[in-house]
């Protein structure tokens, strides 16, 4: 008998969840203990960590940083050169921390095998190269536990918070529910209640150590879910990951630009250009994508950044 690509693609996922919950009553998936880091190379964030589902599946292990040639790249903390060669083609430094490594490329390297290293010196020279790179040139920067990839943003602590500490709750006074301006405290909740936060966690299905980048809210399939504040409908696709996805552009709020996306959908109402007010049932809860069974997965952005959703629903 020869099995379709849908068929294997769900035995291999069942056998992940699998593995994945016989490996998190392990030790060895316990929280891994991050050294104080920061960024190699000061350029601007180009690609995110954007992890696959599952590890043989295309998707980005690590963090490319905007740079020059011959820009100098740094370790992000202190620790053992344990790498420092070509490799592919292009130049990898690894550098172990103990409890992590962190990798490097393509870098012209500095260093050698062995070297110790403190938290900002150089190990080497960035070099062009990087196929993916969205940019001119770019720093491939990645983050390893064993043979797990983490976000390499983890290193930074405190940096990584995505709403600056200054933010201030809006006045409840300034909402304006019905013209797609929305204050901090504008939203609704859209759909039932919360079974999974935003936030670090294991994946349920692969157990790669990950950005958890919404809140997840159970409700059986078919439940309505309803816009969390008024808006345009900017895109309605299918995904791998997230499934059945609808994302919402809200104009201005007191914090900056609201977008809002709503995945795992089972099907939706309303299309690409629709105009949805607050509350207006835009669709219905299903298990489509990456997904252990009926939930939403929401997501919420200010100016392209993405925040905790359970700082601004009311």
């Amino acid at each position: 008998m020869v099995l379709g690509v849908k068929t294997l693609r769900m035995i291999l996922l069942a056998l992940a969840a699998v593995v994945s919950l016989l490996c998190l009553a392990h030790p060895a998936w316990a929280t891994p203990e991050l050294p104080a880091g920061s960024k190699p190379l000061p350029g601007a964030i180009l690609t995110r960590f954007d992890p696959p589902d599952l590890t043989w599946d295309a998707g980005h292990r690590g963090v490319d940083l905007a740079g020059s040639p011959g820009d100098v790249v740094s370790s992000s903390a202190a620790g053992t050169v344990t790498f420092a060669a070509i490799l592919a083609g292009r130049g990898v430094v690894v550098v172990d921390h103990g409890t992590v490594k962190t990798t490097y490329e393509p870098v012209l390297a500095t260093v050698s095998v062995g070297d110790t290293v403190a938290r900002g010196q150089q190990i080497g020279l960035l070099q062009a190269g990087h196929a993916s790179c969205p940019g001119t040139t770019c720093l491939h920067w990645g983050l390893k536990e064993g043979d797990a990839y983490l976000d390499p943003m983890l290193l930074l602590g405190a940096e990584i918070r995505l709403l600056p500490a200054s933010a201030k709750p809006a006045d409840p006074a300034q909402l304006s529910p019905g013209n797609g301006s929305v204050g901090r405290l504008g939203l609704l909740r859209p759909a039932g209640p919360v079974t999974s936060p935003y936030g670090m966690r294991r994946h349920p299905l692969t157990g790669v150590w990950k950005l958890h980048d919404g809140t997840d809210f159970g409700a059986a399939c078919g439940t309505p879910i309803v816009a969390a504040a008024s808006g345009t409908v900017t895109s309605v696709a299918m995904t791998a990951g997230y499934g059945n996805r609808l994302v919402i552009d809200h104009g201005p709020s007191t914090n900056g630009r609201l977008q809002t996306s709503y995945n795992h959908a089972m099907v939706f109402a309303v299309g690409v250009g629709a105009h949805v007010v607050q509350g207006q049932v835009i669709g219905r809860v299903g298990s489509t994508g990456s997904s252990t069974g009926c939930h939403l997965h929401f997501q919420v952005w200010l100016d392209g950044r993405l925040v905790d959703p359970m700082s601004v629903l009311s």
